[in-house]
């Protein structure tokens, strides 16, 4: 296992976050989330309580969202040889079910969002596998074209 595999995951778990997080903004902006307030925010307002400064909210609820991915992109590139869309897609389940049974509970929305409403379970799946699917083709395409070029660095 290279290092540069494991910072390779990490960049791409971030912009996989980042897609996610668009569309879970898009759909907060348009009234279409049925959330009451994105995920991350709501956990770091749990967790520090609500009279952080926005500055202050923001650059924790981003960070620990960018970070949180970051991380699991480099876990994806350490387990699976070799990526795929499918392992993606897999890593996104497990980690939307982990969400459903401690973050909302956590959050007092209930287990998959049930305290609150049935839709939150929907669409957190819908974002988990926008973030696995993205994940495990770019990943997969870079390490495979990485590999392809410098064979001494590859796995």
């Amino acid at each position: 296992m290279t290092q540069q595999r494991l910072i390779r995951g990490f960049g791409y778990g971030i912009g996989a976050t980042i897609a996610m997080s668009l569309f879970m903004l898009v759909a907060t902006v348009t009234g279409v989330s049925p959330m009451p307030e994105p995920i991350p925010k709501a956990v770091v307002g749990t967790l520090f309580g609500s009279g952080l400064p926005k500055p202050v909210l923001l650059v924790l609820v981003v960070g620990l969202h960018l970070g949180y991915g970051g991380l699991f992109g480099a876990v994806l590139a350490r387990i699976a040889h070799p990526v795929t869309i499918w392992k993606g897609l897999g890593l996104g389940v497990v980690l939307w079910a982990v969400m459903q049974v401690t973050f909302l509970p956590f959050l007092g929305w209930g287990v998959f969002g049930l305290a609150t409403t049935p839709q939150i379970a929907v669409a957190t799946l819908v974002l988990h596998l926008i973030y696995g699917g993205i994940l495990g083709w770019t990943l997969d395409r870079d390490l495979t074209l990485t590999s392809r070029e410098s064979p001494a660095t590859a796995d």
